[in-house]
């Protein structure tokens, strides 16, 4: 079994890339998942937009469908290699290899999309990563984060919770190997309390299986 350090968890999104997307084919999940289809257009509307752990690129193409321009970036060319067979906007999205910790863009962008990287993001990291996203983004720039709640019968069980309150799933890969990824499922007051004062706009929505958080940059 792997411990769920950032590189394992580089590695494990790697072994996983061509499994990946079979989470979207849960049939409990099709409504959550068309209605958030129709919900992110609208929100990067006419953006310029840095998108952080694109994975497959499964929620780009409904994400850039009207932005201005979209660069996606993840940490592994594993996924990202399936990304760009996506159909995608026409000459607006860009790929990039890009580190989510170490993110270096100036303030060239005034959107930003997480999907599902968030849950990710140890507890005791979260203000500095997203210091480090807002630096990347222009004043009042606007923050979209997707991701999963937890729905007892479909998400995979938690196995532990850490000292610093991280909750962790046990995975398994078509290979057999077992994997420890950590995976959190914040509440609305969990995020305000990491934002702090350094957003303003909060707004925070909640289908059956997923959740999402729009803000905008101080």
């Amino acid at each position: 079994m792997h411990s769920a350090t950032e590189l394992d968890l580089q590695r494990y999104y790697a072994q996983r890339a061509h499994e990946y997307e079979r989470i979207y084919a849960k049939p409990e999940r099709q409504a959550d998942l068309a209605s958030i289809k129709a919900w992110l257009p609208a929100q990067f509307d006419d953006r310029r937009v840095l998108e952080i752990a694109c994975g497959t690129g499964y929620w780009t193409p409904h994400a850039a469908a009207r932005s201005r321009s979209w660069l996606a970036t993840d940490v592994n060319e594993e996924v990202l290699a399936i990304a760009r067979t996506k159909a995608l906007p026409h000459g607006r999205v860009q790929f990039q290899i890009g580190d989510a910790y170490a993110l270096d863009h100036g303030r060239e962008f005034d959107a930003a999309f997480a999907g599902f990287w968030w849950s990710h993001v140890p507890r005791q990291r979260a203000g500095d990563w997203l210091a480090g996203l807002h630096r990347c983004l222009t004043p009042g720039g606007r923050v979209v984060l997707l991701d999963n709640r937890y729905v007892h019968g479909s998400s995979t069980p938690i196995s532990r919770t850490d000292a610093h309150g991280n909750t962790y799933q046990q995975r398994r890969l078509d290979d057999g190997s077992t994997h420890e990824v950590l995976k959190n499922f914040p509440d609305p007051n969990a995020l305000r309390f990491f934002l702090g004062n350094r957003s303003f706009g909060f707004q925070w929505v909640e289908w059956d299986h997923f959740w999402a958080c729009t803000y905008q940059v101080m």
